[in-house]
């Protein structure tokens, strides 16, 4: 029996005991559900309450392409054994549509709109009724294309319908067990890419580089953002400016990125922000962002339903080994929450943002 499946062990402001109730309760009427599942915090508490209200009824998805980062694969794999939710993963193919690598402002509902048909197929097939994610009730006021995609596909937004916030999902979390409770933001690598600059898997493995070394040097919550002619805009909490143009890791950084492919670097001297790209779009539509509120339990989809994907399923801790070997390649990074698992709202002080980079 799974360790965190029991009652929360500490105890939770009241008003977030009702909301975790009346989340459990929400889930317990469906008669099955598969998660779109990145191993943030904000799909984390999504499975786990799953897990709690449905048990082998409910499964976590993950879809993989170019487009997650390094070692967020095996941690999601980790963190779904630790849950003892069902793990199952689905090589998504947003890299093959133009209006995806074209990378304008809603490349986040094409992202979503491959995932969500996928699940849309995939879950029926496979006997799961009913599709959902981890959005926040913060998130619906945010600009997030992707929600239109969910809106489109059925996709239930179960924490938002019952008014959890980024606080309550970490508290949640933090309740739970889960260890990634106080997890920074790691939305999908597309969204380091300034709009209307392509958006390729050679683009994405030199901004991976960059960031993995930034956090080898004990820099957890940091973006390098690719602009126009190769040039890498480094975003870094504000208080780690002085060091990083100080010697020797300023001279370790510049050599860094420029062997990934980089031709200029530079430092942002405002800091990090949550979605600081969207400075580049002209107006940001609100009608994009759809409220998706309803305690109603939606129509199942049709079980009949069928198709043929690449996907494979884990169970636990015991085939990461394994898992992590066919996976950890750069081609193999992926979404489930790619844009947004999980996956980015607003900053919150530990990069915690919702989905928007």
């Amino acid at each position: 029996m799974n360790p965190l499946a029991e009652t929360p062990p500490e105890p939770l402001a009241e008003n977030l005991e009702a909301k975790r109730d009346a989340l459990l309760e929400l889930l317990r009427q469906y008669p099955s559900c598969a998660v779109a599942y990145s191993g943030g915090v904000d799909s984390a508490v999504m499975a786990q309450a799953a897990f709690i209200a449905l048990g082998e009824r409910a499964v976590a998805v993950t879809g993989v392409s170019a487009s997650l980062a390094d070692g967020e694969l095996a941690a999601a794999a980790e963190l779904a054994g630790r849950i003892g939710i069902r793990h199952v993963v689905l090589a998504t193919r947003e890299f093959d549509q133009p209006a995806y690598v074209r990378n304008a402002s809603d490349r986040c509902y094409h992202c979503k709109t491959e995932l969500y048909s996928l699940l849309e197929q995939w879950a029926p097939a496979n006997g799961f009724a009913v599709l959902l994610n981890g959005v926040n009730v913060e998130d619906l006021g945010d600009y997030r294309p992707g929600l239109r995609a969910a809106n489109e596909h059925q996709v239930r937004s179960p924490l938002a319908d019952c008014g959890l916030t980024k606080a309550d999902i970490r508290a949640l979390a933090a309740a739970w067990g889960l260890p990634v409770w106080d997890k920074p933001a790691s939305p999908c690598l597309s969204s380091r890419v300034a709009y209307g600059e392509e958006v390729t898997p050679e683009r994405l493995a030199m901004i991976d580089r960059g960031e993995r070394f930034l956090r080898s040097r004990g820099l957890p919550i940091v973006r390098v953002r690719y602009h126009r002619g190769d040039v890498a805009r480094i975003e870094a909490p504000v208080e780690e400016l002085p060091r990083l143009v100080a010697s020797p890791l300023r001279e370790e950084l510049v050599n860094e990125l420029l062997s990934a492919g980089f031709k200029f670097v530079s430092l942002d001297l405002v800091g990090f922000r949550s979605g600081s790209l969207n400075v580049l779009i002209p107006t940001l539509r609100q009608d994009s962002a759809p409220v998706l509120v309803s305690l109603s339990p939606p129509a199942p989809l049709p079980l009949e339903r069928s198709m043929n994907v690449q996907t494979e399923d884990h169970r636990g801790a015991s085939r990461l080994a394994s898992f992590a070997s066919q996976h950890d390649g750069r081609g193999d990074g992926g979404d489930a929450g790619t844009c947004g698992s999980q996956g980015d709202g607003k900053s919150d002080g530990r990069g915690g943002a919702s989905g928007r980079g």
